[in-house]
């Protein structure tokens, strides 16, 4: 930021102006921009020729850059972050335009659990920013009404959670030969009574301590139930208790003009693609406030693709993160309409959490 914050400061007045007004109006068309084109949407009167000595000065500083021989110029990726953090003027959303999203939300909110809700949530952001949506959240962060082990046949049971929220979930458990039917009554009836509005990961630490100081009244087999059973929501995807949905990924293919417009965008979907490395991405948002931008190669994740996400952490009713929600576009984005939107929908998002 300091480096990008010196690099404005070398910029006079004429020179901010000319920057804002070529990177707007690239973002705006996404063609390169000519210095007629500036000279005619500046506020104040400067020639096409003054125009191109400004020009070369902030090619010089790695602002811009000419795509083609005798072509107008378009902003590099250090100058798209450089208009970003020091000259975007990001306004709020109309009433409307809140209204909007907090309609869909709340219709949504009624008849649907939470995970169903933030899919909902990334379905609108990506057709409001024409982008693509995505959310990471916790998979185990609901609250827990009931549980029941019903048995399925000699060797397995099928594992019921209900969440406070009306979401219901069920996973097949692996039991051993002979395991009495007693068993399972017992497992279910000692894990509802310890639930009292708890998350999976609170309510295993708090029977995990139970029994490890001996304070449990259960025998050694109805103990094993109960761990395996609370353990089948830990242990998917090898322990990762990220969940990431991600829509709205066939905008990506609108508007595509030339060749290698296509090829990033199939560098995109290949990122897309690569959960892993996304949900680490994500995750870098839960330790900061607001919302965070990243442009192109600032990330490896999207080096290749020269892509742009905007995302912003949502909080539960102890203002603690949760979870993180934005879109991915190309670095040609309406920023100055995006990140208010992002910022607002997570704020929505937190609110219904409540």
């Amino acid at each position: 930021m300091d480096d990008r914050l010196s690099t404005l400061s070398q910029l006079d007045q004429r020179s901010r102006s000319v920057f804002q007004r070529l990177v707007e109006s690239y973002l705006d068309s996404g063609d390169p921009v000519g210095s007629r084109s500036i000279s005619r949407i500046l506020p104040t009167s400067l020639s096409p020729a003054s125009i191109r000595n400004v020009m070369s000065d902030l090619e010089a500083l790695g602002l811009i850059y000419a795509p083609h021989t005798s072509a107008g110029r378009m902003p590099t990726e250090a100058g798209l972050r450089l208009f970003v953090d020091g000259l975007l003027e990001v306004g709020d959303l109309t009433d409307a335009e809140q209204a909007h999203i907090e309609a869909q939300i709340a219709a949504e909110r009624k008849h649907r659990n939470i995970e169903e809700v933030l899919t909902e949530a990334t379905n609108m952001l990506s057709g409001l920013s024409q982008c693509a949506g995505v959310v990471l959240t916790p998979k185990v962060n609901m609250r827990l009404k009931h549980i029941e082990f019903v048995a399925l046949e000699p060797t397995k049971a099928m594992v019921i959670l209900v969440g406070e929220d009306g979401s219901v979930e069920n996973r097949v458990l692996d039991l051993p030969p002979g395991l009495p039917p007693s068993t399972l009554v017992e497992a279910s009836n000692y894990i509802n009574s310890k639930m009292a509005g708890r998350t999976i990961v609170e309510l295993q630490n708090l029977i995990r301590t139970e029994i490890d100081h001996k304070s449990v009244e259960l025998d050694a087999l109805t103990q094993k139930v109960v761990e395996a059973g609370l353990a089948t929501w830990s242990n998917d995807e090898g322990g990762n208790e990220k969940s990431l949905i991600v829509r709205g990924r066939s905008n990506l293919l609108e508007d595509l003009t030339e060749l290698e417009d296509l090829e990033r965008i199939r560098h995109l979907f290949d990122d897309l693609e690569n959960k892993r490395e996304l949900i680490r991405l994500l995750g870098l948002a839960e330790s900061g406030e607001g919302v965070r931008i990243f442009i192109g190669s600032e990330n490896k994740l999207f080096s290749m693709s020269g892509s742009s996400l905007i995302i912003s952490p949502y909080r539960d009713s102890q203002q603690k993160v949760v979870g993180v929600l934005g879109v991915i576009g190309p670095t040609r984005l309406n920023y100055a309409r995006i990140i208010p939107m992002v910022d607002y929908t997570a704020r929505v998002i937190g609110r219904f959490l409540t």
